[in-house]
């Protein structure tokens, strides 16, 4: 016995077969929409990120260009001397200032020394006197007597009148022509007194004194 089917069974089968395809089909529709947005967001993002972080990365860049330029300037602007002058600079301050030299103090003037003059006494005790006595001072003056030729010549006779000082030791000083007969006459006669030896000092209240003589000396022509 030959089994029919029945056309309506049939048709119900295909129709839940070709729902279920097409449902299939709509949803993997869908799901491939909606990645393909989620792919086209995701990559948005991303470039938008990617812009934003190479903004960022070129900011940053020039911050970091305008700090080292800055940093630059601050050390070419703060670059420390050398080695050399530093170290001068410390041996400077290392090394005392030398003191300004102190000025000697001013020489004290010597005082003068005031030479005192021993008085001259004209009235002694006792007199100076020629060694020997008067004999040998008129022997002394005529073998050491030189009569000027000038004064020869001229016929020049005289008696020059002398003082003189006979210190204390005897020496004689101060010659002085008191009554003159001629400029060469007086020269010899005061000559002949500075050449005689040391006298014998005059004496006052029993001490050696200073005294003031006077002696003739006569120019005569034979």
């Amino acid at each position: 016995m030959e089994i029919k089917k029945s056309e309506s069974v049939d048709i119900e089968r295909v129709k839940w077969a070709l729902a279920l395809i097409g449902l299939l089909f709509v949803s993997g529709v869908l799901l491939a929409s909606f990645t393909f947005k989620t792919v086209v967001e995701d990559q948005g993002l991303s470039d938008s990120k990617i812009s934003e972080n190479n903004s960022g990365i070129e900011v940053e860049e020039e911050l970091e260009e305008e700090i080292v330029e800055e940093v630059e300037q601050e050390t070419v602007e703060t670059t420390p001397p050398p080695v050399e002058e530093i170290k001068e600079k410390e041996n400077e301050e290392k090394e005392p200032k030398a003191a300004p030299p102190v000025p000697p103090p001013p020489k004290k003037k010597a005082a003068p020394i005031k030479q005192v003059k021993a008085e001259i006494i004209d009235f002694p005790d006792v007199e100076a006197a020629f060694p020997g006595g008067a004999a040998a001072l008129q022997s002394y003056i005529v073998n050491n007597i030189q009569y000027p030729e000038t004064s020869i010549d001229m016929d020049e006779q005289g008696k020059v009148y002398l003082s003189f000082v006979v210190g204390a030791d005897g020496s004689i000083s101060q010659v002085k022509v008191e009554r003159g007969v001629s400029r060469d006459l007086d020269r010899e006669a005061k000559r002949v007194v500075r050449s005689m030896p040391r006298w014998v000092p005059g004496e006052a209240g029993g001490k050696k004194v200073a005294t003031r003589c006077r002696l003739p000396i006569v120019f005569t022509l034979n």
